[in-house]
């Protein structure tokens, strides 16, 4: 047996034992050294296979099956990069259908939906120092501010085009560093044809987006954004697929990529198909893709999504009582491939994010797979962000009586290693901009939100917020047209585009509201319990004794003279943060700037300092030089 032939019996073996994670190397179309141009696909039910594209005048060219792995292939001349393709798949029934290449790493522009032939080149990577430093601390201890973005509609031009990778690259990524994020969000950028699915209805795990521009275009947007320290976090979808039927749907003729009752297959909530988690080729397939957009695309982190509907079997409508061997819900299959899944990505990048969209009370999504969790690092805390906003949307005349809905996260929040978020989600489908969702006129709208986003800066936990919360936007998102950056014209939404990047950047340069993020000694409870006054307050703190923040706010628009905060040493104290300040659009054109806290104990701690509280505000406050502390 020759070298190729070896090689092509080993990864046949891998990808259909379900350890092929690199299968996007072997699967597909590839550059041969000779210049010839191999296909491949897996299709093990099919009567026979073949390819066609511009290369052959879209007449087929048959394929062999390899044995008896299920996979066909078949090596062609004259192909040209930039040549379109696809298989011609014919059942077992005689039946021909085109369909797409699963592990084409390039599309051409929808509507249609045929695979481009790339050529390899060696890309030269510039994000040497950003890898380097990404690997020195584990992402738990370091400040993550992740601001998520809808490539198609951040902006547009006036005609209504796209932005290309290439111009996203000029604008976005400066306006993230500018405004203190430190990773930006892509809603799914892997190749989709309906824009209103807003790419979760996934077409091509392998793929860019051509909307934007080509594979080489995402990955030079990439590497620029490392170069200027930001962070790239991509959607993925590892549960269903889109339903068309030249695409994963009956791949072979049969159920090849979903589940093969009918009624498992069936996504019925977002009118998908769901994949078969269970089946080994499957999982080849889809921890190729993650390893992928991890490996060559050089991605910092995937926020998987949809995870509750892996988790459970009777997730989806109209699957009430379905159980498994023992009885209960939990979908044996889906908790096996996420574990999989994650035991696999952090064993080559274990300091990469891998971030669980999961909306249920299911334990140990972040726990250790050799322990009995799934093996994320992170788990949106969804309870979190809907209860936050239940209470600030609330007219502050009742917001003394439902209190629970700020206390009731800090029964839970080290159950998981959380991040908080506010996003697109919360702000579309007649849900209101977060803006909106804030009770009062213009002014008290604002200073709602000012508070609320610096509570969430406080709160344990890392941050994201969806694109046009960082000034306000009023209007509600909307995926067809670009944000409505013309509010920036007026002064209100600019004061709070400039609070957002003040806030954010604060944020970054204060070790305790993000060091301890996941232990309980991160932070220390003061003012929680004067619901009467609709105030609250705590202290963050950092690894380092006397390095914390102290945090309060106060929920309603009267100010609040001679308010006491309990703090754990004596001496001076000053101020960070004054959401009222008028440079914010508040009303304080003269702030308190320094305080002293003595000897009077309060609250539980051992000293305490008065300060005034402003109506509808928040304060950040840190030691200056306290009682105790080294001169050193």
């Amino acid at each position: 047996m020759s070298d190729s032939e070896t090689a092509v019996t080993t990864q046949s073996y891998l990808f259909n034992t379900g350890r092929g994670f690199q299968s996007q190397d072997y699967l597909g179309c590839h550059w041969e050294a000779d210049d010839q141009v191999s296909f491949r696909v897996w299709a093990p039910q099919a009567q026979a296979v073949a390819v066609v594209g511009t290369f052959n005048d879209w007449q087929p060219t048959a394929l062999t099956l390899v044995g008896t792995t299920g996979i066909w292939q078949g090596r062609l001349t004259d192909v040209q990069a930039g040549d379109l393709y696809k298989f011609q798949i014919t059942s077992q029934r005689g039946e021909k259908q085109l369909k797409i290449d699963p592990f084409a790493q390039q599309f051409e522009r929808k509507p249609g939906d045929a695979a481009v032939v790339l050529k390899p080149v060696a890309r030269q990577w510039h994000d040497s120092l950003w890898l380097a430093r990404r690997k020195k601390s584990h992402p738990e201890n370091r400040p993550i501010n992740i601001y998520e973005v809808h490539l198609g509609s951040w902006r547009r031009h006036d005609n209504g085009d796209y932005y290309t990778y290439a111009e996203l690259a000029a604008e976005l990524i400066p306006y993230a560093h500018q405004m203190g994020y430190s990773h930006v969000e892509l809603m799914p950028v892997m190749e989709h044809l309906l824009d209103a699915s807003w790419g979760y209805q996934q077409l091509g795990y392998f793929a860019p987006t051509s909307r934007f521009g080509t594979r080489e275009d995402f990955l030079s947007f990439v590497d620029q954004c490392h170069q200027a320290n930001l962070g790239v976090i991509v959607d993925w979808v590892p549960g269903h697929f889109i339903r068309n039927y030249d695409a994963l749907y009956q791949y072979d003729g049969t159920p090849t990529y979903e589940y093969a009752d009918p009624d498992r297959a069936d996504n019925r909530r977002w009118g998908a198909w769901n994949f078969d988690l269970g089946k080994t080729q499957v999982q080849s397939f889809l921890i190729s893709s993650a390893l992928y957009w991890l490996n060559d695309c050089h991605l910092d982190g995937l926020r998987v999504d949809a995870v509750s509907n892996m988790l459970y079997l009777d997730y989806d409508e109209g699957r009430e009582g379905q159980v498994n061997q023992y009885g209960d819900n939990r979908n044996l299959a889906g908790i096996a491939f996420l574990q999989e899944l994650n035991t696999e990505v952090f064993q080559r990048h274990p300091d990469v994010l891998m971030i669980a969209e999961e909306s249920s009370a299911y334990p140990q999504v972040t726990g250790r797979v050799d322990q009995g969790g799934l093996g994320f690092n992170f788990k949106w805390n969804m309870g979190w962000m809907h209860d936050t906003l239940d209470f600030f949307e609330m007219d502050p005349l009742y917001r003394h009586d439902h209190f629970n809905l700020l206390t009731f996260a800090f029964v839970y929040m080290f159950d998981e290693q959380f991040i908080l978020p506010f996003s697109h989600d919360e702000v579309v489908h007649g849900k209101k901009s977060l803006m909106h969702k804030m009770p009062g006129d213009r002014y008290n709208q604002f200073a709602n939100l000012r508070t609320m986003m610096t509570y969430m800066a406080a709160f344990p936990g890392k941050q994201l917020n969806f694109m046009g919360s960082e000034w306000g936007q009023f209007l509600e998102w909307r995926d067809w047209s670009q944000l409505e950056w013309v509010d920036l014209k007026d002064p209100l939404n600019h004061q709070m585009q400039q609070f957002t990047a003040a806030l954010n950047q604060l944020y970054h340069a204060n070790r305790p509201l993000w060091e301890l993020d996941h232990q309980p000694a991160g932070i220390i409870y003061s003012n929680t319990d004067d619901a009467a006054s609709s105030t609250f307050g705590f202290i963050r703190q950092a690894k380092r004794k006397y390095s914390f923040v102290v945090a309060a706010f106060n929920f309603v628009p009267v100010e609040r003279r001679q308010y006491r905060i309990g703090v754990p040493y004596p001496g001076e104290y000053e101020l960070l943060l004054n959401t009222e300040a008028k440079a914010f659009g508040g009303t304080w054109t003269q702030l308190e700037t320094t305080f002293t806290a003595i000897d009077e104990p309060y609250k539980g701690q051992p000293a305490s300092f008065e300060v005034t509280l402003p109506a509808m505000g928040a304060l950040l406050i840190r030691p200056s030089k306290v009682k105790g502390e080294s001169k050193k």
